[in-house]
């Protein structure tokens, strides 16, 4: 293979690497929750009493969990390995997390200051992660294979 000489992932790196790793583990915490709804046979019967609308819904969030699981894997691999697309990605993926932040806010049955908690902290690792990704050198250094 052919790497160039790339700094270690390493200093500042090191916290957005943390926050993917925490939401990699978030992710997979998810789409565990939802995998043990499939396999209830309870669950198919409190489904089919829903509405379609409801049922879709449903199933929407449980294929953006899975998604958003698998995007958060690939990201954490390319992370490790160093590839030169993991800013622009990292960058992404941080607005991904606010929008579906946005989402939650928005539609979900819960109480206000419960949602702005989970919206807090998108808001908090974007407004710092992605400049830092955008400017740093250090991420220009660390980021070069192909």
């Amino acid at each position: 293979m052919s790497e160039k000489n790339a700094e270690r992932i390493g200093g500042w790196l090191l916290a957005p690497l943390a926050w993917l790793l925490l939401a990699l583990l978030s992710a997979s915490l998810a789409v565990v929750l939802y995998a043990n709804a499939l396999l209830s046979p309870q669950t198919f019967t409190v489904l089919r009493q829903q509405s379609s609308l409801n049922l879709g819904l449903w199933v929407l969030s449980c294929a953006f969990a899975a998604g958003m699981w698998y995007y958060t894997l690939w990201l954490a691999i390319a992370f490790f390995k160093r590839r030169r697309i993991v800013p622009k990605h990292y960058i992404i993926w941080l607005l991904i997390s606010v929008l579906l932040a946005v989402k939650a806010f928005a539609f979900s049955p819960v109480s206000d200051t419960l949602a702005l908690r989970q919206l807090l902290f998108p808001l908090l690792a974007a407004a710092l992660m992605v400049p830092y990704f955008k400017r740093s050198i250090r991420v220009k250094r660390t980021f070069v294979n192909p």
